[in-house]
């Protein structure tokens, strides 16, 4: 490991610690932070950059060449033995577990996320939507952080699609949740820059320790009591002969009984295509609202599903942890740009009066299908502010990628720089402007597929990612029809932040004014 390892350039270490002493006073945030050293360290290397972090060797990964042979693969999918911070949390659920575990709850969970079910969810997503453009009213005429109203209703809206619960019949237990959430996210990645709570014999040594106790009993205790009180529910109705319809069903009816006003969407941007398409070759119209965890349930109950009530808890702990930063953090960003870039936004009002004219009624799933310039927009954003700006693979066996022929040693932690690959200049001219119009079919089609891995790609890619999508139009156009966005910053003056989640360390500060009505173009 040594030999290959130190074959490929990175920063000098100390001997036994490597490069640790360089979190040694860097904080998540402010003018000393991890994000920019590590940016500062990657420009004076090629794109393979290895480091040693004590006796763990890194390899940084910044070529879609070579993280296609990482990410393609079905060999290498094992994540990283950082991510067994996560697991008093998640336990074995799909983001770390492994093997024939993981194929085969990826294998249950998929179906779950077919466009036949999503379209059940956006009566949730525009009533959130409106919900949040509400509290958005105190702020007129402010300078303030929208991401707290975006995290407080993303959090909203997974609580009903991924557990049917709604956060009026669960309003104390919703908001110490999405608390518990946020602090345990941080808990976590304070144990990935500070190496001395790596040990878990450190750690549990510690006051964090004890606090991450107090914030699992409260997300455990709201996952189990609603797992509890639904399978009851479920027995109950199964003694009456009513009877869930399965993930299999409702895909199956859909596609018998399209819409009259049924539109196929086109194939989607081609960076963004992986299994899940697959599931969705026909499309169909609004049917009955099933929570994840309601069809998780009728999967284990009726025997088409091998998982056990635990595992489930596992699996609804897993989406809810991994839907609710990530969209809440890339919608900030989103209106951020918006407010920075009014000609873009003005584009985006004018398909929006396109679409609905001087209407303010609620958006269909259809109406998402002609938000073709908001997707560019959204898609731009995931491309310069990823959410996820880091995957971590663990190597169970040598492998030869495409740069220099270098040979990456078992036992190495593979570290894919999503963040960088998306800012290449071959992959994206003038990669620090934001320019919609990276993605217009033209661009994409001959772009490499994994220069742009908002969502991962390959076996392992994000089985939420158009839940995510059809998430962050419904919602970002509710709030682009109500509000105008102004902002007098520019990117430059964005202060990214080293989170578990890509965010900006001061804070997504914006001002709102409402909007004026505007007649439909001819």
């Amino acid at each position: 490991m040594v030999k290959l390892g130190n074959s490929i350039p990175g920063p000098a270490g100390l001997p036994f610690l490597g490069i640790a002493l360089i979190g040694l006073g860097k904080t998540p945030h402010g003018t000393n932070n991890i994000v920019e050293k590590a940016l500062e360290i990657g420009k004076n290397f090629g794109p393979v950059i290895r480091a040693w972090l004590g006796p763990k060797l890194l390899i940084f990964l910044t070529e879609p060449d070579d993280v296609e042979v990482i990410l393609n693969s079905q060999i290498h999918i094992d994540k990283s033995t950082e991510y067994r911070f996560f697991k008093p949390w998640l336990g074995e659920g799909l983001l770390i577990s492994s093997g024939e575990k993981w194929r085969s709850h990826r294998k249950m969970i998929a179906p779950t996320f077919h466009l036949n079910i999503l379209k059940s969810f956006i009566g949730v997503f525009n009533t959130n939507s409106q919900a949040v453009c509400e509290r958005l009213e105190k702020e007129i005429g402010k300078t303030f952080d929208v991401h707290d109203h975006l995290s407080g209703v993303t959090v909203d809206i997974l609580l009903e699609t991924a557990m049917g619960i709604s956060r009026k019949t669960h309003d104390s237990d919703g908001f110490d949740y999405a608390m518990a959430v946020m602090k345990m996210c941080d808990i976590i990645h304070q144990r990935h820059y500070k190496f001395w709570l790596r040990s878990n014999w450190v750690f549990n040594l510690t006051s964090i320790a004890k606090q991450q106790v107090k914030l699992l009993n409260i997300i455990h205790g709201l996952t189990s009591k609603v797992i509890k009180n639904k399978k009851e529910i479920f027995l109950r109705n199964k003694e009456r002969g009513i009877e869930m319809p399965s993930v299999t069903k409702i895909i199956s009816e859909g596609r018998d009984q399209k819409t009259v006003n049924e539109v196929k969407p086109k194939v989607p941007v081609k960076g963004l295509r992986d299994d899940l398409d697959e599931n969705d070759e026909n499309d169909v119209g609004e049917k009955r609202r099933l929570a994840f965890l309601d069809l998780m349930l009728e999967s284990a109950q009726s025997g088409t599903a091998n998982i056990t009530d635990h595992e489930i808890k596992e699996e609804v702990d897993t989406i809810m942890f991994e839907g609710h930063d990530t969209t809440a953090a890339g919608s900030s960003f989103v209106l951020c740009l918006l407010g920075i870039h009014q000609e873009v936004q003005a584009k985006v009002y004018q398909e929006l009066i396109d679409i609905f004219g001087d209407s303010d009624r609620d958006a269909t799933f259809q109406d998402t299908l002609e938000m073709k310039y908001l997707e560019r927009v959204i898609l731009e954003s995931l491309r310069m502010y990823p959410p996820v700006p880091l995957i971590a693979r663990k190597l169970n066996q040598d492998v030869k990628i495409v740069t220099k022929n270098y040979v990456l040693p078992k036992g190495a932690t593979v570290v894919i720089a999503t963040l960088k690959i998306h800012r290449k200049p071959e992959l994206y001219p003038n990669p620090d402007t934001f320019n919609p119009d990276n993605f217009l079919p033209e661009k994409t089609q001959d772009r490499h597929y994994y220069g742009f891995i908002p969502f991962s790609a390959g076996p392992r890619s994000c089985v939420g990612r158009k839940y995510a999508m059809l998430k962050l139009k419904v919602m970002l156009s509710t709030i682009l029809r109500k509000y105008h966005i102004n902002s007098d910053l520019t990117e430059k003056d964005f202060k990214l932040q080293a989170d578990i989640i890509l965010k900006r360390t001061d804070g997504f500060r914006i001002q709102i004014e409402p909007r004026q009505p505007v007649t439909k173009s001819m």
